[in-house]
């Protein structure tokens, strides 16, 4: 089992950056990769970055650019740096992560953060 909460959402003014933290527990052994989602309202949930145990990394192409996810050595925190924010960006954003639990893959999923861009 993982566990994840997210923090770090907040308001910000368009072209303002947010950093978001998503503190990572539990069986850290067992993880294959940690992303961040977003999900506003009327609309799926959208992937917006992975990062992998081999440190490789993805990108939205909505966010490519702006957006850059990393981790601590130890797998405890992931973080999503967020630059020129635009009022689309708006939306409660996730973190998830994929493991393995008896050989199968999981995800799991934090609570979200909201994050409000104004113009």
């Amino acid at each position: 089992q993982v566990q994840l909460v997210e923090s770090g959402g907040g308001l910000v003014q368009a072209g303002g950056s947010l950093r978001l933290s998503c503190a990572v527990s539990g069986n850290i052994a067992s993880l294959n990769a940690v992303g961040w989602y977003r999900q506003t309202p009327g609309k799926q949930r959208e992937f917006l970055a992975t990062i992998t145990v081999r440190a490789t990394t993805d990108y939205a192409d909505s966010v490519k650019g702006r957006f850059t996810i990393s981790r601590d050595d130890a797998w405890n925190t992931v973080y999503l740096q967020m630059n020129n924010l635009k009022p689309d960006d708006t939306g409660v954003y996730y973190c998830a992560a994929e493991a393995l639990v008896n050989e199968s893959p999981q995800d799991f999923w934090g609570q979200g953060t909201q994050v409000t861009v104004s113009t």
